[in-house]
């Protein structure tokens, strides 16, 4: 390492990190977040059912991704999916799946797990007056909560579901393990190549903090607006 403290190093490698770096961590932030949704959806509906059948593999999923580190599932998923991918298609050997789709698979299934239970927990603090209501009109149980219940858990739960974004922006450097380029990984390749660490390291917790403190503060301001009664 050099003794003396050189932030050239981070003006050269901007293009790289915030580019490169920057802009796959922000991918896999914002695919997860819509494919965890998405999955996050199904999954408290299936919560929500009377029927064991359809409620308990829902829960188990739940229960099990909750109950585990992410760094273990992304482990799993990178070197399962290969063999997992070759059962599905029937090929004669594993499919060359990628660091990055595995890692895209990963925290789009891991999280689901999390806003399922975020979208629940808003499901169950909409009046049931309200379904009963969407019975008397003639819907049927898909109609009531695609019309009139999910949408406002939606609403009232969209500043925890923002929260959980940010929380998977910052997981997200656990992609590093697979040698991937995020943004850590991006900065810790330069300060591997350069023998600059502190610089780069100090660069990147610098535009993790910034990206998380502003979002959090829109996270407060969104919550706010939806807070305030109409």
């Amino acid at each position: 390492m050099n003794d003396t403290f050189d932030l050239d190093v981070v003006v050269r490698s901007l293009g790289y990190v915030l580019v490169d770096g920057l802009g796959f961590t922000l991918a896999l932030t914002l695919t997860a977040t819509v494919g965890g949704i998405a999955l996050g959806i199904v999954l408290a509906l299936m919560r929500q059912s009377s029927r064991f059948y359809i409620s308990k593999p829902a829960q188990l999923y739940i229960d099990v991704a909750r109950a585990l580190p992410l760094i273990l599932v992304i482990f799993w998923i990178y070197f399962l999916l290969p063999y997992v991918a070759q059962w599905v298609i029937g090929s004669a050997r594993p499919v060359a799946v990628g660091a990055r789709t595995s890692a895209f698979v990963t925290f789009t299934l891991f999280e689901a797990a999390y806003f399922a239970e975020i979208i629940r927990s808003g499901l169950r603090g909409i009046r049931k007056g309200q379904m009963d209501a969407g019975y008397s009109l003639g819907l049927n149980y898909w109609q009531v909560m695609g019309s009139i219940t999910l949408p406002q858990a939606m609403r009232n739960m969209l500043p925890v579901l923002a929260t959980q974004m940010i929380i998977m922006f910052q997981d997200s450097s656990l992609v590093y393990v697979l040698s991937l380029t995020d943004l850590l990984g991006a900065a810790s390749k330069v300060a591997q190549r350069d023998g600059r660490l502190v610089e780069m390291y100090l660069f990147a917790t610098l535009v993790y903090f910034l990206i998380s403190f502003v979002a959090s503060q829109l996270v407060q301001k969104l919550h706010m607006r939806v807070a305030t009664p109409r």
